[in-house]
C-alpha cells in the first residue's frame, strides 16, 4: 500500500513537472510569437509627438482666425498646467481611473473587463490603459488580435519605464483622435466649441472625453445626441471618482455642451483661392524646409475685407453675368505697402480652382495707359502736354477710339480721363515701345511685355495682382511695394520657420512728383471720366477702366488712401462678353467692395502735388488739381454710395 502511494506521488510529481514545462514552453513560444517583430519604439516624448502624423496645413488670417485646414487638424501641444483640472480628469474617469497606480498594464482593470465580456457574451470592455491606447494609436496597427494586445501591453510597460506619468498623459491628450479630423483636446476644442482647451467647461470636457470610444460614430458634428448620452456617463464617472461634486454634476447635466456655430472655413471652397495661394507662397519661401509635414501659415488677409470682396463679386455677377455673357470675375485688394487683404480668384472655387487673380494672363486694355503716361512723364512730358486726337497710323497699326469719335487737340490729362486711345498710342510711340515695356516691369509687372506699338493699349497679357501692384506705386508716391500674403509660417509645435520682412515704403521706382501727377489724373477718371461708376460716397478715389478688344476683358483698378484694388471680368475661354466695359461691371464690383471695406475707417488723403511749387508746368498742374478738388467738393454730397 505504501509502495502504491509512493508510485502515485511520483506520477503526480512528474505530471505536474510536465505541465509546468509545457506551460513554460507555450509561454516562450507565445512570447516569441508576439514580440519577435515589434516595431522600434521611441523612448522620449519629443519623438512620440511626431510619430504617425499625417501632413496637415492650416491657414490663418492676420488676426489668427482659421481660414482653412486640410488634412488632420492638429494644434499646438498643451501642457497639463495649461488645462483646467477637469479636462484630464474627464478622460481619466472614463478611460483609466487607476492611471497613476499601474505600470502601463492594469491587471485589475484587465480582469474586470474580461469578466464583463464573459458575462455579456461579447466584447463590451477592452481593459486598455491610457498608455496602451497611446501605443495603439501611435505605434501599432489597428488590428484587434491577441498578439496585438500582448504587444500593446509590453510596449506600454516599456514606455512607462522611460516616460513620466505627466508626459504620457500629455501625449495622450494631444494625440488622441476626437472625431471630425481633430486630434488632441486643443484641436477638438477649436473644432467643436471655437475656443481653446484652456477655456473648456466641465460639460465640454465630458463631451470630448466621450469620443475616444468611437470617435467617428460619436463626433458631435454628426451625432450630437449620442455624444451627449456618452458624456452623461463620463460625468457620472467623474462624480464617482470624486473629481467633481454633486452640484457640478447636476449643473453639467442640466447645461450640456453646445457646439459653436458652423465655421465656414471648413466648408468646401471656403477661402479656397486664398488657401491655395498661401500654401504655394509659403512653400516657395520655405525652400528646402517646404517638406515640413505640418504647416501653420498666417497671412495678411483681413476676414471682413475678404467677405466684402466675395459679396461684391457675387452681387454683381449673379445679377448680370448671364445677360452680359460674362462668366467669371476676380478681385485683389492690398494696402499701399503690399499686404494682401483680399483675393477672389473666381466665382466658385468648388467648380474651378484656377485662380484668375494670380494665374490668369489677360489683356488690360486702357488700364495699362497709366504705365504709358508714366514713361511719357519720365521722358519730359506732363499732364498738360497735348496731342491731336485724330486717325493715326504707327508702323502699319491704326488704333481707334472706343465709339469711333475724335476730339482734336487734347491734353494727356483729358485723354486719360476719357480713355482716348490715339493719344496713348502717340505718347507710347514718342517714348518708344521698349521704354513703355521697361516702365511696366519697373512698376511691378512680372510677366514679359511684348515691346510693340500696340503695347500702349494693353495688348500684352498681365495678371490682376501685377496690375494692382502697378497702381499701388501711384498710391505710394512712386515707391513699389512687394505683394505679401504670407506673414509667417510655423510648424504645429509653434516653431517659426519663416517670417516676412517688416512692411516698408518700398523702393522708389518713379519720381514722387510724377506719381502724384498720375494720382491726380486718376482721380479725374473717377470723378468725371470713364470710371464714374466707381465713385465712393464722401471719399477720394483714383482709378482707371480697361477694356480689351471685342470686350473680352474688362478691368477697373484703383485706390483710396488705404486700399488698392483691382477687378477683372471676362470669360475663361477668351470669348467676347456682350459689350462689358471696365466702367460697368468691374467698376460696380470695385465700388461695392471698397464702400464696404472702408466702413468705419477715417477718410485718408490721396497723394497730390504740393501747391507751393512755382515752376510753369507745376503751376498748370496745381491749377488742374485745385479745379479737381473743387469739383470733388461740389459733387461729394450727390455721389451715390
Amino acid at each position: 500500500m505504501t509502495r502504491l502511494k509512493a508510485r502515485w506521488r511520483l506520477i503526480a510529481l512528474v505530471t505536474v513537472q510536465l505541465v509546468l514545462l509545457a506551460g513554460l514552453a507555450c509561454g516562450v513560444v507565445i512570447w516569441r510569437w508576439a514580440y519577435h517583430d515589434l516595431p522600434p519604439v521611441p523612448t522620449n516624448a519629443q519623438d512620440l509627438w511626431s510619430v504617425r502624423r499625417e501632413a496637415a496645413v492650416t491657414v490663418l488670417a492676420e488676426n489668427g482666425a482659421i481660414l482653412g485646414q486640410r488634412g488632420p487638424l492638429y494644434a499646438r501641444p498643451m501642457q497639463l498646467e495649461d488645462l483646467p483640472d477637469h479636462v484630464p480628469q474627464a478622460f481619466l474617469a472614463i478611460e483609466d481611473r487607476r492611471f497613476y497606480d499601474h505600470d502601463g498594464f492594469d491587471e485589475r482593470g484587465f480582469a474586470r473587463a474580461m469578466w464583463a465580456n464573459l458575462r455579456a457574451g461579447s466584447l463590451v470592455q477592452g481593459g486598455s490603459t491610457l498608455t496602451m491606447q497611446l501605443v495603439k494609436n501611435l505605434i501599432l496597427s489597428p488590428e484587434r488580435t491577441a498578439r496585438r494586445k500582448l504587444q500593446e501591453i509590453r510596449i506600454a510597460t516599456e514606455l512607462e519605464r522611460h516616460l513620466t506619468k505627466q508626459e504620457i498623459l500629455e501625449l495622450y491628450l494631444n494625440r488622441v483622435y476626437l472625431g471630425d479630423q481633430a486630434y488632441g483636446v486643443q484641436a477638438a476644442a477649436q473644432r467643436y466649441f471655437n475656443k481653446p482647451a484652456s477655456a473648456l467647461t466641465v460639460a465640454e470636457a465630458a463631451l470630448l472625453a466621450a469620443l475616444p470610444k468611437a470617435p467617428s460614430r460619436l463626433a458631435p458634428t454628426s451625432n450630437l445626441p449620442a455624444a451627449r448620452a456618452r458624456a452623461e456617463a463620463v460625468l457620472f464617472s467623474m462624480l464617482d471618482a470624486g473629481f467633481i461634486d454633486q452640484a457640478t454634476y447636476e449643473s453639467a447635466l442640466e447645461n450640456p455642451a453646445e457646439l459653436a456655430a458652423g465655421d465656414e472655413s471648413f466648408e468646401p471652397g471656403a477661402f479656397g483661392y486664398v488657401f491655395d495661394q498661401a500654401v504655394a507662397e509659403a512653400r516657395e519661401r520655405l525652400g528646402d524646409a517646404a517638406d515640413t509635414p505640418d504647416l501653420v501659415i498666417r497671412t495678411s488677409l483681413n476676414v471682413d475685407a475678404q467677405r466684402a470682396a466675395e459679396r461684391a463679386v457675387a452681387a454683381v455677377m449673379d445679377l448680370q453675368a448671364e445677360a452680359r455673357n460674362a462668366d467669371e470675375a476676380a478681385l485683389v485688394a492690398m494696402d499701399p505697402q503690399g499686404r494682401v487683404r483680399a483675393i477672389v480668384g473666381g466665382r466658385d472655387y468648388t467648380a474651378s480652382q484656377f485662380n484668375r487673380a494670380v494665374q490668369a494672363r489677360r489683356q488690360p486694355g486702357s488700364a495699362f495707359k497709366p504705365v504709358v503716361f508714366a514713361a511719357a512723364f519720365e521722358a519730359g512730358m506732363e499732364p498738360a502736354t497735348a496731342f491731336n486726337d485724330e486717325p493715326i497710323e504707327i508702323e502699319g497699326w491704326s488704333p481707334e477710339n472706343y465709339g469711333g469719335d475724335y476730339r482734336g487737340r487734347i491734353t494727356i490729362a483729358d485723354a486719360l480721363k476719357r480713355s482716348i486711345n490715339t493719344v496713348a498710342a502717340q505718347a507710347g510711340a514718342a517714348v518708344g515701345a521698349d521704354a513703355v515695356a521697361e516702365m511696366g516691369q519697373r512698376l511691378g509687372i512680372t510677366t514679359p511685355l511684348n515691346a510693340v506699338p500696340s503695347l500702349s493699349l494693353g495688348a500684352s497679357g498681365v495678371s490682376l495682382i501685377d496690375m494692382t501692384r502697378v497702381y499701388a506705386v501711384f498710391a505710394n508716391d512712386g515707391r513699389r511695394p512687394e505683394p505679401v500674403l504670407v506673414l509667417e509660417v510655423r510648424n504645429s509645435r509653434g516653431d517659426l520657420l519663416y517670417q516676412a520682412p517688416e512692411a516698408t515704403e518700398g523702393r522708389q521706382v518713379i519720381e514722387r512728383e510724377q506719381a502724384q501727377w498720375m494720382s491726380t489724373l486718376l482721380q479725374g477718371v473717377v470723378m468725371e471720366g470713364t470710371g464714374q461708376r466707381a465713385q465712393i460716397n464722401g471719399r477720394r478715389a483714383a482709378g482707371k477702366t480697361g477694356t480689351s478688344q471685342m470686350s473680352r476683358d474688362a478691368w477697373f483698378v484703383g485706390y483710396t488712401g488705404q486700399l488698392v484694388t483691382g477687378v477683372w471680368v471676362g470669360n475663361d475661354d477668351d470669348t467676347p462678353t456682350s459689350g462689358v466695359t471696365g466702367g460697368q461691371l468691374p467698376a460696380e464690383i470695385w465700388r461695392r467692395f471698397m464702400s464696404e471695406a472702408h466702413e468705419g475707417l477715417p477718410a485718408a488723403p490721396l497723394s497730390a502735388p504740393a501747391p507751393q511749387r512755382r515752376g510753369a508746368r507745376e503751376e498748370r498742374l496745381a491749377a488742374y488739381y485745385s479745379a479737381l478738388s473743387a469739383r470733388f467738393e461740389s459733387l461729394k454730397d450727390g455721389i451715390d454710395g
